[in-house]
């Protein structure tokens, strides 16, 4: 009880810290409408885009201080998705996309393709392949207040999941966003250690009723879809269905409008679905979440609580790298939670200074797969700028100040040894969008 109040009382401090900040003057923008609508009698019939992004990270590369695997390299140390140096440059991705609308027949419907060239989790994993396919669906804009889209999407969720890629403000997801929602899969009962496929990259195939209504100065949304619960893959892998829900409202500034629009946006959101691994169907995995954004052109704020329920990833064994024996795994029913607080400032409008702050308490439940000794909390402070030549072109900078902890286990345990050689990690990225 008294774990469950702290937690309470935490996500009402960050609730009440960011209406603090924000009462005083995030990009505050509508991704249901800017990622799966098309202007009527606006939009050209195909518009080539795309962006790439390229990557330099890098650790200390600490060696693992306990385990079997002391002396070796650390999974947590190395760059994904391939974990087998601590250093270097990487294409992170190259997306190549076609969109449009305003076709002869009927100018309410439009559609949006996009594929992944780059080196990620996406073309990475047993069937992934250079050029995934990321996205393909039509929208039918023909129902007031209920627009439908169909096929391959980004799914209604989490503000870093849902948020355009190229208006990222930082080069790495979040601990509760990249262990809790980036889905991952695997299937160690056939003796494969790795992914067996790529990452779900906040997608699903499915239909989706949604659509955003303005009332003066605010606009109120919604989304409900049902998929298939197989990220990336275009058919169901079993009988169960996926069941998602997402719920806005923003106070809109002035007559801004895309990405970076300026407003003040407030959310909640739910996943429900099943899985199957190692040939076991009916695993739970639950995910909601509620939080806040805003942005007005100088200040900056995001803040987001995050819950999970069931499935949970759980990295490899005992930090080892796939190429010295490590098995990747998920705890089959477990809890999670986490949560963020992102502040930005325009130091000059084509220069910012951001901080981040996030922290994931991973598999809480003491009755849970692995007991309370499986339980470990993940905290990282990221210091960044960025820097905009232009309005495609941009380089961002920064510096992770990571921990990680076994906090049931005594101190000299073989966990908390391996976690202290947890590194800070430095990144730079430069994005180009054409």
């Amino acid at each position: 009880m008294l774990k469950k109040s702290n937690t309470i009382k935490k996500t009402a401090i960050l609730l009440a810290l960011a209406g603090a900040l924000v009462s005083q003057s995030v990009q505050a923008a509508n991704w249901l409408m800017i990622q799966g609508t098309e202007p009527a009698d606006q939009a050209p019939r195909a518009k080539v885009w795309g962006f790439v992004q390229i990557d330099y990270q890098k650790t200390d590369d600490t060696k693992l201080k306990a385990g079997p695997g002391a002396g070796e390299s650390a999974a947590f140390n190395q760059l994904a998705p391939q974990l087998d140096t601590s250093q270097g440059f990487n294409a992170r991705r190259a997306r190549l996309a076609i969109r449009g609308a305003n076709f002869p027949l009927d100018n309410k419907v439009n559609y949006f393709l996009m594929a992944e060239l780059g080196n990620n989790g996406i073309t990475t994993g047993g069937k992934a392949s250079q050029g995934q396919l990321t996205d393909a669906s039509v929208t039918l804009n023909h129902i007031p207040g209920a627009r439908v889209r169909l096929g391959l999407f980004k799914t209604p969720g989490s503000e870093e999941g849902l948020k355009a890629i190229p208006v990222f403000n930082y080069v790495n997801f979040t601990n509760v966003t990249d262990r809790l929602l980036l889905e991952r899969t695997f299937d160690n009962s056939a003796g494969d250690t790795g992914r067996n496929g790529p990452v779900g990259a906040f997608r699903d195939t499915g239909v989706q009723v949604f659509d955003a209504f303005r009332k003066g100065e605010w606009e109120h949304s919604y989304a409900l879809m049902v998929g298939n619960g197989g990220g990336l893959a275009m058919t169901d892998k079993d009988s169960d269905l996926d069941l998602y829900g997402y719920l806005s409202t923003e106070k809109i500034f002035g007559d801004s409008k895309g990405p970076r629009r300026h407003g003040m946006k407030f959310f909640a959101w739910m996943q429900d679905g099943k899985r199957t691994i190692d040939d076991t169907s009916g695993n739970t995995r639950k995910r909601s979440g509620l939080g806040s954004t805003y942005f007005d052109g100088k200040y900056r704020l995001a803040a987001e609580y995050i819950m999970a329920n069931g499935m949970i990833y759980n990295g490899t064994t005992a930090a080892r790298t796939p190429d010295n024996g490590g098995t990747f795994s998920v705890l089959k029913d477990q809890k999670s939670n986490g949560y963020y607080l992102d502040l930005g400032y325009r130091v000059k409008p084509n220069l910012e200074l951001n901080v981040r702050y996030d922290r994931l308490n991973n598999a809480t439940d003491a009755n849970g797969d692995g007991g309370a000794a499986a339980e470990r909390q993940f905290t990282t402070t990221t210091l960044g700028g960025q820097y905009f030549f232009n309005k495609k072109t941009s380089v961002r900078l920064n510096y992770e100040i990571r921990d990680a902890k076994a906090p049931n286990l005594d101190s000299t345990a073989a966990a908390n040894v391996i976690l202290s050689g947890l590194d800070n990690r430095v990144s730079a990225q430069v994005m180009m969008i054409f």
